[in-house]
């Protein structure tokens, strides 16, 4: 599927209106049973929470005017006078108008005054065989100075924030914006990397998630009612409600719209099963991969406010691998059906899954900023990656396969 930014037409969007945001009844996170099986739209995270080629052959000397003998390739003239004039310099007899190429070029040595010339042929480095190391990013969230910390800190982009990696593969897992201080910078920085990191032989790409959804609507929908299970509802108020920032709207351009709607939903990569959510609802859009992927672009394509939103209602979806019992099973359903060996996502932020956010016992040391990796759970079927943070925890930037 097309990663990166689209040449579509430009989209229209509305003008943002004020409008009342509606109040829901706080729900109760953290506790294990006390979740709803579907988390709400609105309100979903704790208030908290929103702060060796071959050697070529030695070129042939050409023919010899009439004069003086000339003397052998790679040596001074007899007489002390200037050596005859070459490609590059080298002394080498090249044909006229004949340009080494860079495997051609010699590596020149001397083992003291007087001595001949030797003339040695360094091969090109060859680019390594098969695709490079694979890594994957949990949800960013406009946390740019984090990312750019977790990257530099793998070695995947240098000082400058460009792409060192060369054939190595990343996958961001979603959620790009909203909550943080820098969304659009964080999808700028991706877009860029994209290319650069295909220049070098890797790639760098990314999932759709809930929140790309969420900025999609708030865009091109504004305040549009839209059908909800909870009456009416509008997508800029639930962007808002779940950390929409105001910069971020008044950046937002075509080409991020289009780039974000041309991400795919899911992926299978060196036997994971990449997804945002931790959530079934996958299995409702295709029998594979490439169905799924289809059926959400091709309903985003509508440009309709109601299916739009049913696909972000969808897609706030979590929890359906944590019980003990069915946990396993639902992991196992969409590994049968879309391949792999493990599912791995983010969205459902480490702290939540293991329910230590919301404890009155005051124990800090079970709190998010005790995440410094991914969780795997599920009998091992499924990895975790969204470290929270945007609640003073981890941005995790791992590779796969892990070592557990």
């Amino acid at each position: 599927m097309t990663q990166g930014a689209g040449q579509g037409p430009a989209m229209r969007t509305e003008t943002l209106r004020d409008f009342r945001v509606p109040v829901a009844e706080p729900v109760p996170y953290g506790v294990p049973g006390a979740l709803p099986e579907e988390a709400p739209v609105y309100g979903e995270y704790p208030a908290y929470y929103g702060e060796g080629a071959p050697l070529p052959p030695q070129p042939s000397v050409p023919p010899q005017p009439s004069g003086p003998p000339q003397p052998p390739v790679g040596q001074a003239p007899a007489s002390g006078g200037p050596a005859p004039a070459d490609g590059d310099g080298t002394g080498e007899g090249y044909d006229e108008g004949y340009t080494p190429t860079q495997r051609d070029l010699p590596v020149i040595s001397r083992g003291g005054p007087g001595d001949t010339v030797q003339v040695q042929y360094v091969p090109q480095e060859s680019p390594a065989a098969g695709p490079g190391p694979l890594y994957v990013v949990g949800d960013v969230h406009g946390y740019l100075d984090e990312l750019v910390h977790e990257l530099q800190a793998q070695g995947l982009i240098d000082a400058d924030r460009h792409w060192s990696a060369g054939n190595a593969r990343i996958w961001f897992l979603g959620d790009f914006t909203d909550r943080g201080p820098d969304g659009i910078g964080v999808i700028d920085l991706v877009m860029r990397l994209s290319a650069e990191a295909a220049a070098a032989g890797g790639y760098c790409k990314a999932l759709m998630g809930n929140h790309e959804l969420l900025l999609i609507g708030a865009k091109r929908f504004g305040d549009t009612p839209v059908a909800s299970g909870a009456g009416t509802a509008t997508f800029q108020a639930a962007w808002l409600l779940n950390g929409g920032q105001r910069t971020d709207m008044e950046r937002l351009e075509d080409v991020h719209l289009q780039w974000m709607q041309r991400l795919d939903a899911a992926v299978l990569e060196d036997g994971h099963l990449l997804l945002h959510s931790d959530t079934t609802a996958y299995l409702d859009y295709g029998d594979s991969v490439e169905d799924v992927n289809d059926t959400i672009h091709e309903l985003l394509n509508r440009n309709d406010a109601d299916i739009t939103w049913d696909l972000f209602r969808k897609f706030t979806k979590r929890f359906a691998f944590r019980d003990e019992e069915t946990g396993p099973q639902a992991v196992r359903e969409l590994l049968d059906t879309y391949g792999g060996g493990r599912v791995v996502h983010g969205h459902s932020p480490i702290p939540y899954l293991l329910g230590e956010v919301g404890t009155e016992d005051g124990d800090a040391s079970r709190g998010p900023e005790a995440v410094n990796g991914p969780h795997v759970y599920a009998e091992g079927l499924a990895i975790a990656m969204d470290g929270g943070v945007t609640m003073a925890g981890k941005l995790l930037v791992v590779q796969l396969p892990l070592n557990d």
